[in-house]
Formats: C-alpha cells, structure tokens, sequence
C-alpha cells in the first residue's frame, strides 16, 4: 500500500532495482533456457513451472526471472533469505500459502536466496508442500546444487543454470537504464562508445554491478552548462574500481594467446613477462590462473601442476593483489617447468568420442549391481591390487584412451 513516503523511497532505490525487468520481453540474457521454444520459457507460458533452482554468476536475472514467473503465472509471491530465515520463517509461509491457495486457489511461488546455505532442517520443514505442489520453490545460488544443497531438496527441483550476460545484452541494460523515465534520463547522461563497452566487458556479465557503476557515474560527475552529464571511459573505470584495460582487443587476444603458447612452450619468462603484461593493462589476474588450470591438465597432465594452479586461483580469491601474484607466479612456473603431454586431451576426445557412438553398448554383466552374474567379478584386491579383467563393452574392449608411457 503506498503512503506519503512511497515515491521517496521509490526515488532512491537502486538504478539496478528500478531498472528490474518485470516481463520477459525486456529480460536480457539467458537464452540458452529462455529462448523461443526452449524448456524453461515454455513452462512460464503454459504456467506449468515446477519447482526449480536457479544457479550461477551474480547479477545474470536469477531473482528477477523468479519475480516475473510469479507475476507471470498469477501465483503469489513470497521471499527469503537462507541466511536471515529459520524454520519458524518457512512455517509462516507455509501458513500463509495454505491460506492463499484455500481462499483463492493460487499457488505460492517461495523464492529463497542464497539456497545453498539452507541447513538440512531448513530444507525438510519445506518437503511436504513442495509434494503437494502448494508451494513452488524457486531457490537462487551462486553455487552448484549437486553438492551444495541436500539431496532431498535437489531431486525434488528441475535445475537451471544462468550464464554471464553477454556484452551486447549489458550494453541495451546500460541503454535503457540512460533512456528511461524511472532511470537516469533526468540526468541527461551522455557516454561514448569507449565507456559502454568498458562497463559491459569490465562488469564480468554482471548487470547489476555496470548499473551501479553507470550510477554512479551520473551521480557524482558533474553537468555541463547545458545539464548533460558526460561519462567516459576513465570515469567508468574509476567507478567500477577497476583498472580499464589499456589495450585494444586484438591486442589484447594476441598477449593472451602468447602467455597460452609460452605455457605450452615451457618459456616460464616468456609466460610470466606476458602474464604481467595483461595484469598491468588492467586483465582480471583471476583469469589467468583460471588458464593456468586448464593448461596443467591440457597441456602437463600433472597432479602436482594442477594442484599448485587451483591454489593460485584460490590465493587469489582469498587475498588478492599484490599477495596473490606470487601464488599465481609459482603456479606459471610448475607449468611450465613440468613435462609436456597431451594424453588428457586425446584421453577425453576418445572417450567423449566413444560416449556419443555407443551408448548403448551393453557392459559386462559382472560389473553390474547386484546381480547373479556380479558374483563373477573379480575383487582386485583380493589379487595384490589388479587383476586381468575385461571392463568396456564388447564392442570397444580393444581401446586404450590412455596407454603407459613406452619405456
């Protein structure tokens, strides 16, 4: 109900709450699940949404999608945090669901924010409703729910994952929000090309974080004398505080992929020089280690490489710059420095290769679970820790994804 404060508040929300999405025409992003004909879009139009989970990056429409869905489907709408809420919290929605759909026959749709955090018994207070279908969960995370949520909820919910908003699709949020009355339009804002396309890259498909940083911008830059508030490139660098990258794109691709070779290539200066290259141009360091990752598998095919990579993105997570480079530095020269191999890379081609052609490829019958011919397997701890036994089907039990090295 609106009072005497209700367009003040309305005023100050955030640029990113008032420019929420509030139908599906104007929601970027996501189109892998939310394109013409696709699962998820076909759902919200046959108001058929079952319970769900959304997981993935911040700021990609995990809780603006939820909203639409319940403004879509004419269902009610309710919301916790798994942080702040307890049982007593889901007991009161239970409550009120209950009431909601006895007196108007609508479903309730419980939108739970950061779901991964909910405790097992947070989790089973909830599933009788969800059986009965009075209440449709839609949970919210940044992390996988396979292993982060508990089985119960998890098997109950159809999952969904949300992508980074692509570049072109933060720029037309960025537009919008400049353009439109509820907006910035009052503030006349006028920004180059430099600095649209720094705030869609830089935000890390992030909408929210480039909107906050567009307001910013127009909020504390000043006008000229004819009211236009300018925004460049350095005053949105400055207000998503991060470095803007000084290089071009080609260029920027071309240091990047000769960090990529000089990995390969065991040059550990050629890797750090360029490495340091993209951090001082103003690159993500996380990105890097990220790189770093892949080619210890890719490109070393070694424990002990891997494990010092993942540790550098986790120092870097966790401590930051300056810190962080010298876990990261540490982590470019194990890779460098260990022997080359490709075998994971035409071990997993292979497989995914053999996985696609046969998969109905009948396994041996003493591998299966408890059946009278499982009797047959052979323990291979009861032979000294192996023993000859056939393991692929019939059909590829001559492949070798991974032969020992030849002595």
């Amino acid at each position: 109900m609106d009072n005497l404060f209700t367009n003040l508040y309305n005023d100050r929300k955030p640029l990113a709450e008032r420019m929420r999405p509030t139908n599906l025409d104007d929601f970027v992003g996501q189109q892998h699940i939310l394109g013409q004909g696709k699962l998820l879009r076909r759902l919200i139009q046959a108001k058929k949404v079952p319970s769900c989970i959304f997981y993935g990056p911040p700021g990609t429409g995990k809780t603006t999608l939820a909203r639409i869905i319940a403004e879509t489907t004419g269902g009610n709408f309710a919301m916790l945090n798994a942080v702040s809420s307890g049982v007593a919290d889901v007991k009161a929605v239970i409550e009120e669901a209950e009431k909601t759909f006895e007196m108007f026959g609508k479903k309730t749709y419980l939108l739970l924010d950061e779901c991964h955090r909910w405790s097992k018994a947070q989790s089973d207070s909830l599933l009788a409703v969800l059986e009965s279908g009075q209440i449709i969960l839609i949970g919210s995370t940044t992390e996988s729910p396979n292993y982060s949520m508990t089985r119960a909820i998890v098997s109950r919910c159809t999952l969904f994952e949300f992508k980074k908003i692509g570049a072109e699709d933060v720029k037309n949020a960025l537009r919008r929000a400049i353009a439109a009355e509820n907006g910035l339009k009052d503030y006349k804002v006028v920004i180059d090309d430099d600095a649209l396309t720094y705030f869609a890259t830089a935000c890390g498909g992030d909408v929210r974080s480039a909107l906050n940083g567009l307001e910013i911008g127009a909020l504390t830059t000043a006008p000229d004398k004819d009211g236009r508030t300018f925004i460049t490139r350095e005053i949105a660098a400055e207000c998503l505080q991060k470095k803007a990258l000084s290089l071009n794109e080609d260029v920027y691709y071309h240091i990047l992929s000769a960090f990529c070779k000089s990995l390969r290539g065991s040059d550990a200066t050629a890797a750090l020089y360029y490495a340091n290259r993209l951090i001082e141009a103003g690159c993500e360091p996380q990105l890097l280690a990220r790189r770093t990752i892949a080619h210890a598998s890719e490109d070393c095919c070694s424990a002990r490489a891997l494990n010092t990579a993942c540790n550098a993105l986790f120092a870097l997570n966790n401590l930051g710059m300056p810190e962080g480079n010298l876990a990261l530095t540490q982590a470019i020269i194990e890779v460098c420095e260990a022997p080359k191999t490709n075998r994971v890379v035409v071990a997993m081609n292979m497989a995914i290769d053999d996985a696609r052609n046969h998969p109905d490829d009948n396994i041996p019958d003493y591998l299966k679970n408890h059946t009278e011919a499982s009797k047959n397997y052979k323990y291979p701890h009861d032979y000294g820790g192996w023993v000859e036994q056939q393991y692929l089907p019939d059909s590829l039990k001559d492949r070798d994804y991974f032969p020992k090295d030849k002595k």
